[in-house]
């Protein structure tokens, strides 16, 4: 097998910002990012609900499902802070430029970056509208010169960019509204949850269980909300009630229908959103000082399918130095449960099941909300109704993060959830935030699909790579006012690319990708260049000793 060899160059038009090239007795090139790498961010907090900065990795004990494993890798991630303000005249990094006023000061990047992602694909309008008071009034707090704000919703239907402008992001926040995925379920017949839909299609062996005879009470009373919004009589007398064989076969075909349907859009919405997460943290992770994600959600339910995606998404997460903060924006809820209508036909038990599983799916939004959070080192704000608090203490990044990593043992590709719990040894008055557990990979990616999300990951990182020596330079020539180019050369260390020998060809591919970010960080255009090598052993001595231009 073939290993792609990946050189990742990011270039900003004043010059080469990549390192310098490595010592050329650097191992071949290897990502650091291992598949079987399970990074755990921890928040240590003392009985002020202060963080903690000062433990170090012996003080540290991690389990997986029970068992001890190695700490491998430890780091302490710090909040940027805002320096304070010099005397004036006073230059802190050196004499001054030539030319050059005292009281001039380098331009310097923002050291915040706050992303309110709203749900909007599982909001409904009155929590769309308390979210937007909330987000109104607390984000002129939140801005200051250091700090830059944008506003995403997971439909992709309102974008703000970072910016300080106020004016705008009250108007992003302002523009935010339900996501057009249909009426309410109230509206349909018959009214269905998603909790309920994976029920039907993946809990029910067969379709005959969905009759209003079924010892299954949760399908009986679906199938008896069925024939009442169908208006098909139900007689009082009988408990439960019989159909004739045309009307079960009507109400059977309703509800399986229905079932599929709200299956399929339930689905696609919490796709939709983990995908606007992913590609919220992708874009954030060049993004100089601390990155914090405030999401605004009712939750929401995850088939067992989408578990993997999800575990991908708080591993970027945590690569990126991206923490994920969520606000139950339900506050303080009670559920109303289901009303028996006008002709009494949702007996007890029915009734029951009906607002068990309403209360099981909520509970699972509230689950998924917390889980965001302890994966990533952030907080869950829930139970209250002060929305604009959670809002403002979730827009802070902690004070100190801690950055676990280990390499469980034989770890399988079965799609299996693993519990994580972390101890510390000085555990008096302190309480840990962490990672409660993660899910194993269910299937095995193929060695293509894994090397482009590895240069994807790898352009968006703030990692320094080194593996591959290489030398870059650089050229910018002015068009005209609006046109610019950019030249780029990179010159390649042979010694550090891994040539497989096939016949009497050695072979080696090498993917060459150009990015271009502007100083706030954000990407403005980008290339990628693949090149196949088939080389005879004297053009590979050649390469060895002079490299790849």
């Amino acid at each position: 097998m073939i290993r792609a060899a990946t050189v990742l160059l990011s270039i900003a038009a004043g010059g080469a910002l990549w390192p310098q090239a490595a010592p050329k007795e650097e191992p071949p090139a290897n990502f650091s990012s291992q598949v079987n790498l399970v990074s755990v961010p921890v928040v240590v907090r003392d009985h002020n609900g202060r963080a903690v900065g000062s433990l170090r990795q012996e003080d540290f004990q991690l389990f997986d499902k029970g068992k001890p494993q190695i700490i491998t890798k430890f780091s302490i991630e710090t909040s940027s802070e805002k320096p304070e303000q010099e005397n004036a005249g006073a230059n802190p990094i050196g004499p001054s430029l030539a030319g050059q006023r005292p009281e001039e000061k380098k331009p310097s990047l923002p050291g915040r970056f706050v992303a309110y992602l709203f749900d909007d694909l599982h909001m409904k309008t009155e929590d769309v509208l308390r979210a937007q008071d909330a987000a109104n009034r607390e984000l002129d707090r939140t801005l200051d010169p250091d700090t830059r704000a944008a506003v995403f919703s997971t439909s992709g239907r309102t974008l703000q960019d970072f910016t300080s402008d106020s004016p705008s992001l009250h108007a992003a926040i302002n523009r935010i509204q339900r996501g057009a995925q249909g009426s309410e379920k109230h509206d349909d017949c018959p009214p269905m949850s998603y909790y309920v839909a994976d029920f039907i299609v993946n809990k029910a062996t067969t379709l005959t269980e969905i009759s209003t005879t079924s010892p299954i009470m949760l399908i009986g009373a679906v199938a008896m909300e069925t024939a009442q919004c169908l208006h098909i009589p139900l007689p009082p007398s009988v408990s439960p009630p019989q159909l004739s064989p045309e009307d079960a076969s009507r109400v059977e075909s309703t509800v399986w229908s229905a079932a599929h349907r709200t299956l399929t859009e339930g689905g696609y919405q919490g796709e939709t959103a983990l995908a606007s997460l992913r590609d919220l943290i992708r874009s954030m992770s060049t993004l100089p000082g601390s990155r914090t994600i405030v999401m605004v959600s009712p939750g929401f339910m995850l088939t067992s399918e989408q578990r993997f995606p999800e575990n991908d998404i708080f591993d970027k997460a945590i690569r990126a130095n991206v923490t994920i903060n969520t606000l139950d924006v339900r506050g303080l809820y009670t559920l109303p449960g289901f009303q028996a209508s006008d002709d009494g036909h949702l007996f007890g038990a029915q009734n029951a099941a009906l607002m068990q599983a309403d209360n099981e799916e909520a509970a699972q939004g509230g689950n998924l909300l917390e889980e965001v959070a302890d994966a990533t080192g952030g907080r869950f704000f829930h139970g209250s109704n002060d929305l604009q608090q959670g809002l403002g203490q979730l827009a802070a990044r902690p004070a100190y993060v801690y950055i676990l990593g280990y390499s469980p043992d034989n770890l399988k590709t079965d799609g299996a959830y693993h519990t994580l719990k972390v101890q510390i040894s000085k555990s008096a008055n302190l309480e840990v935030e962490a990672r409660h557990g993660y899910w194993a990979p269910n299937r095995k990616t193929g060695p293509i699909e894994q090397n482009r999300e590895e240069v994807r990951d790898a352009i968006f990182s703030r990692d320094e790579l080194s593996e591959i020596p290489v030398k870059l330079s650089t050229e910018f020539f002015k068009q005209d006012q609006a046109k610019a180019q950019l030249t780029v050369q990179t010159r390649v260390d042979g010694k550090g690319l891994k040539f497989a020998k096939t016949g009497d060809r050695n072979l080696e591919s090498l993917t060459i990708a150009f990015t271009v970010f502007n100083p706030d960080g954000r990407l403005i255009a980008g290339v990628e260049r693949r090149f196949e090598f088939r080389l005879e052993d004297p053009v590979l001595d050649s390469v060895r000793n002079s490299g790849l231009v």
